[in-house]
């Protein structure tokens, strides 16, 4: 097995990180060829580790089938926006670098197993994959291309919510992109919500559980609210597996929890119900 535990190792014996992966759960050793090769999946405790954009587009779409669109949008600092670590024009820009994405969503078309779809892949390496003004257009724009075509549109969701920096504007981005998904529903085209690791706040509250299917990476941690602040305000200690996929599937908020291997053949199996145009 390509895996060794943290507890046969002292600190200085750990291995070099361009060989190995320490997972985040259950903190063994993984060969980084190894946790590549399973798709960012501990081999020990099966924790799912994030994933950029891209690394899921090539996970559920074939291959040199997808095409990215409304690349342009992005973000604004409209309120000037300023704290003690900077300016957010500042964050964004450096987050573009770090990330080498313009925003926190990247969107456009792809196929999945021959099957035409509009995509909305998030991204938590830019700045938490938070909801932000130009996150909201771009996704309303990928749900109006859905409508277009009449073909499904599909959201992957990971984010910490609402961003902070954009104040009121951000939360705006709640209604506007669930009037885009309202619309998809009154004319009977398909929207399939993904929720990984982390689905909270805004996003949460507004379209990633507003999908006719809502399925969820296992493990995921999913809610609105922190832990500790739901917990003060009801006065109770909560149960050690809430908020996650587990807790949601079995109270049902959440339709199916899907392995990130089967994932592309789930989606695929589940597009099959839908009769395209011209099909």
């Amino acid at each position: 097995m390509g895996w060794l535990t943290t507890g046969t190792v002292t600190e200085k014996q750990r291995p070099p990180s361009e060989l190995w992966v320490k997972c985040k759960k259950c903190q063994s050793f993984v060969f980084k060829n190894d946790w590549e090769n399973n798709l960012k999946v501990c081999p020990v405790c099966n924790y799912h580790d994030s994933m950029t954009s891209w690394e899921r587009i090539a996970l559920i779409t074939d291959k040199d089938t997808f095409r990215e669109m409304f690349s342009g949008i992005s973000p604004v600092d409209a309120l000037g926006f300023v704290d003690l670590k900077g300016s957010y024009a500042d964050k964004f820009e450096s987050n573009r670098k770090k990330s080498g994405i313009a925003e926190a969503v990247v969107t456009g078309t792809g196929k999945i197993n021959g099957k035409e779809v509009s995509l909305a892949i998030m991204d938590f390496r830019y700045l938490g994959g938070s909801l932000g003004s130009a996150t909201g257009e771009k996704i309303l724009r990928a749900s109006q291309y859905a409508l277009e075509k009449r073909i499904p549109y599909i959201i992957l969701s990971a984010s910490g919510g609402a961003r902070m920096q954009e104040g009121v504007l951000s939360l705006m981005q709640m209604a506007k992109t669930c009037a885009g998904l309202a619309r998809l529903n009154k004319n009977s085209i398909p929207f399939i919500s993904i929720l990984t690791n982390p689905t909270t706040g805004g996003v949460t509250a507004s379209y990633a559980m507003m999908g006719d299917l809502n399925i969820a990476e296992p493990g995921a941690v999913i809610g609105f609210a922190g832990r500790r602040v739901i917990e003060q305000t009801i006065g109770e200690k909560l149960p050690d597996d809430f908020q996650t996929a587990e807790y949601l599937l079995e109270h049902g908020f959440v339709d199916r929890i899907v392995e990130r291997k089967e994932m592309k053949a789930f989606l695929s199996n589940v597009l099959e119900y839908y009769q395209y145009p011209n099909s």
